[in-house]
């Protein structure tokens, strides 16, 4: 168990972090924003926050809050559905005290046995468990169809791919469908086309490395998939309405010039 001032090491949060694990977050005192993906977030007592690997958070107004942390692999073996908590959920009623109560639980018994016993270690395990699958009961049920289930597919190709290719065949090879499917997936749930779903990611990361990260600009071009600067220079200022040097000046505080609604699973609120 940490907090949230335990995720960064600079106090005055000028610059976001890249989360390296899965955590929750759940506010118990102040009311303000907190950035995840560079989207600010409205909190107050009760907010729940989801947050994943590699996304990028930054807490702009001081808020109190138990933050709940585990690595890959805490909770292999145990039968858990996936999981579909939105970046964001405000709890309320029977399920605010059923969660709060669950992780005050944890925050406790991590202090008493968190810490060198095996026993305590597989009751925390469990109790993690617990919680998720409560939440995934409390999550709005997602979206059923065709189309649904084919844009989560080409979202979970994506993720894995992002880095090597941009090309929609690719992803239609990979899916053993057309360049037509997957368009028409993607419009039907987004309002964009494959081709956009697909380089919003690769600018997400983008943005992510610029302003969590001292890397040099044309590095993370490269390792985007860009071997020349000038190219990436030229999709990065496309997709978010600025120069990688004038985005990472700003500290990733301008918001993109587009975001997409919803956004696809992993790094977004689709599951």
């Amino acid at each position: 168990m940490i907090t949230l001032g335990d995720l960064s090491t600079d106090p005055s949060w000028r610059r976001p972090v890249l989360v390296p694990a899965d955590h929750l977050v759940l506010v118990t005192g102040g009311h303000g924003t907190l950035e995840v993906d560079f989207q600010p977030l409205a909190c107050r007592p009760g907010s729940l926050l989801r947050i994943r690997p590699g996304q990028a958070v930054r807490r702009v107004d001081p808020l109190d809050a138990h933050v709940v942390r585990w690595a890959a692999g805490s909770l292999h073996g145990l039968d858990l559905p996936p999981d579909p908590v939105p970046t964001l959920t405000q709890l309320n009623g029977e399920d605010e005290e059923a969660v709060v109560t669950e992780v005050s639980q944890l925050v406790v018994d991590y202090r008493r046995y968190g810490r060198g016993s095996p026993a305590g270690e597989r009751l925390l395990r469990h109790q993690l468990a617990v919680l998720l699958l409560r939440l995934a009961l409390t999550a709005t049920p997602p979206a059923t169809g065709t189309e649904i289930r084919t844009f989560r597919r080409l979202c979970q190709e994506v993720e894995r791919h992002y880095r090597r290719t941009r090309r929609v065949e690719d992803y239609a090879d990979r899916l053993g469908c057309s360049v037509r499917t997957l368009t028409r997936a993607c419009l039907a749930v987004t309002g964009r086309s494959a081709k956009q779903v697909v380089d919003e990611r690769v600018a997400l990361q983008a943005r992510r490395l610029l302003a969590a990260t001292d890397e040099p600009i044309a590095g993370i071009g490269r390792h985007l998939g860009f071997p020349e600067p000038t190219n990436f220079g030229r999709f990065f200022s496309r997709e978010a309405g600025l120069s990688p040097g004038a985005f990472r000046a700003t500290g990733g505080r301008v918001a993109p010039a587009r975001i997409p609604r919803p956004r696809p699973p992993h790094w977004t609120d689709r599951a």
